[in-house]
């Protein structure tokens, strides 16, 4: 008889929790249309669900086009200029931005208006083009350099002033990699700090991640193919049990585990709802005959 435990720390983080708290109260109260500006959390099943309660998601070519709507700005947060183009077509903002990403928002922007001696580059470790990557570029406007890898750091000025930030769900080892790596090639006299902006609400989950996946024959780990968190996740997942399988949905689980197999765990990124990691595990009962005590 085989073992089917779901992971009690994986599932959403306080940001998503918000979000999606805050759709569901504005819809309960709202009488017109509710807009998301993107995906609420990067889990099509969550998505559609929230579509099937009125959560209309668009994005920014369709957010410029509006007048007078209300729409949700999600926990990744957004730059400025979105705010600006709210303000000049008079859409209500319903403001879900996580309060670690804000603050970060904050430190860079404050940052970027007390640099303006032109020997100073802002330096953000993140995938480019992700929301809250954006959102942070948008900070100063627009002059942010994206790392995502050490090779990038060739674009860098090592004569000039660095301050580096990060991506709030970047894994705090690779931003370290990337922090001693601008130290071998600083210049002498010139100025580098770096600033630690990894949730750890996040990072956190690496290790307990890994302990959890150890600990079984099997792993499913459940997770949106868009999900950034559910990526560096899983690679620890992998490290720990060669034996973990990514999957977005119940239905991918198809046949029956081998005998050999007897603890199986369940686990999720930050944007995996528990409902999801549940509809796994039942799954996993279901296709093996077995029905829990």
């Amino acid at each position: 008889m085989i073992e089917v435990e779901i992971d009690k720390d994986s599932g959403f983080c306080f940001g998503v929790v918000n979000a999606i708290e805050s759709a569901e109260r504005e819809l309960r109260n709202t009488s017109g249309v509710l807009y998301c500006l993107g995906d609420i959390v990067h889990n099509s099943l969550e998505v559609e669900r929230l579509k099937n309660l009125g959560l209309h998601t668009i994005g920014h070519d369709e957010f410029i086009r509006l007048r007078d709507k209300k729409v949700m700005l999600r926990a990744h947060g957004e730059p400025p200029a979105t705010y600006g183009e709210a303000r000049r077509n008079g859409i209500t903002i319903v403001d879900a931005t996580c309060p670690v990403v804000l603050r970060l928002q904050q430190k860079i922007n404050k940052c970027f208006r007390e640099s303006q001696d032109g020997n100073t580059q802002l330096i953000i470790y993140g995938k480019k083009g992700h929301a809250e990557v954006n959102g942070l570029v948008g900070q100063t406007g627009g002059t942010a350099i994206v790392i995502e890898k050490p090779q990038d750091l060739d674009q860098l000025d090592f004569s000039r002033n660095i301050l580096l930030f990060s991506q709030t769900t970047k894994s705090l080892d690779g931003f370290l990699h990337i922090v001693d790596a601008i130290r071998q090639r600083i210049g002498p006299g010139v100025r580098f700090e770096y600033f630690d902006t990894i949730c750890r609400q996040v990072s956190n989950r690496l290790p307990g991640i890994k302990a959890f996946a150890s600990r079984h024959d099997r792993v499913y780990f459940v997770a949106g193919e868009k999900s950034s968190n559910g990526k560096v996740l899983f690679e620890e997942c992998l490290k720990a049990n060669p034996q973990s399988v990514f999957i977005s949905q119940a239905a991918e689980i198809t046949h029956p585990i081998p005998p050999e197999v007897r603890r199986v765990g369940v686990c999720g990124a930050t944007s995996t709802p528990k409902w999801l990691m549940e509809e796994v595990a039942g799954r996993i009962r279901e296709i093996n005959n077995f029905t829990p005590q």
